[in-house]
């Protein structure tokens, strides 16, 4: 593929913790494919001086680096938005930003997770019962795949947060969004997973620098899905276990994918190839 002789492309990604992203290579790679000169950088936190305005320097930075965007991950996707000019009504309804597109000087935040949740769910679980499910997290990302739940016919979804606060302020925000469904902050898990179809994991347990489980393993059962987030390993404990107690499962890859596939869209004005991004991003994970 020829490369295009237009100025560079650039974004990158902010958010801690961040190396082992496959985002970049995920980008660039179709940047290639499509004949782009396209640069994409990891901006992490971990790597900064602790200083209160760590998120707003580096979007300086990539102002005056003429980023066209940038994508933002834990623990940002809430933070960035008093540093936003403006919401895309998704974002705004969702509360969280995980793309933002640097554009005549102004920063408008997208959310780009929810759709890839959605695009991930319909094609790794298509035919599962949507009546009830369980979520485990009410951040950033759990508020994209809540919204997502709901947009793909879930019933009834009951959130759980390690602070309660934050699964009641989702749930009386997007409750309204959905007046056909019933959105709840739940307060006994057990209960919960055992009259649910299905369980959604949004938090950052499972990840390389957070392993583990995120719920006690005697608490699935084969009669529930699981939908992951995480993605880094792809095979995280929860879905090893979940597997080994006969649920059906779906890795979080086909999120990372499907928002980067938005993202990409969004940064380079260039139609994303879904389906070649995916298999690049299975190719980096084997």
């Amino acid at each position: 593929m020829t490369i295009t002789a237009s100025r560079q492309l650039r974004a990158g990604l902010i958010g801690s913790g961040i190396k082992a992203s496959l985002t970049p290579a995920m980008h660039m790679a179709e940047g290639r494919e499509q004949g782009l000169s396209y640069r994409y950088d990891l901006l992490d936190l971990a790597e900064m001086a602790e200083e209160p305005d760590q998120l707003q320097t580096l979007l300086s930075f990539a102002e005056d680096e003429h980023f066209a965007g940038l994508n933002i991950t834990h623990p940002c996707k809430q933070a960035v938005i008093p540093l936003l000019d403006s919401l895309t009504p998704d974002a705004a309804a969702l509360g969280a930003v995980n793309t933002v597109v640097l554009r005549n000087g102004r920063r408008e935040g997208h959310n780009t997770d929810w759709w890839g949740f959605a695009e991930s769910f319909k094609r790794g679980l298509p035919d599962v019962e949507l009546g009830r499910a369980v979520q485990l997290g009410a951040g950033g990302a759990g508020a994209a795949t809540a919204y997502a739940a709901l947009r793909l016919g879930v019933g009834q979804l009951t959130v759980f947060d390690m602070d309660k606060s934050r699964a009641e302020d989702l749930a009386a925000k997007l409750q309204p969004l959905f007046p056909d469904a019933t959105l709840v902050a739940g307060d006994d898990l057990f209960q919960a997973l055992q009259e649910a179809n299905g369980l959604i994991h949004a938090t950052p347990t499972g990840m390389d620098k957070y392993p583990g489980l995120p719920l006690a393993a005697e608490l699935l059962h084969e009669n529930l899905w699981v939908a992951e987030i995480v993605y880094f390993p792809i095979e995280t404990a929860l879905l090893a276990e979940a597997r080994r107690r006969g649920c059906r499962v779906l890795d979080g890859g086909g999120m990372a994918t499907f928002q980067a596939v938005g993202a990409f869209s969004l940064f380079t004005g260039h139609t994303a190839d879904a389906e070649r991004m995916r298999r690049h991003f299975l190719s980096l994970t084997r």
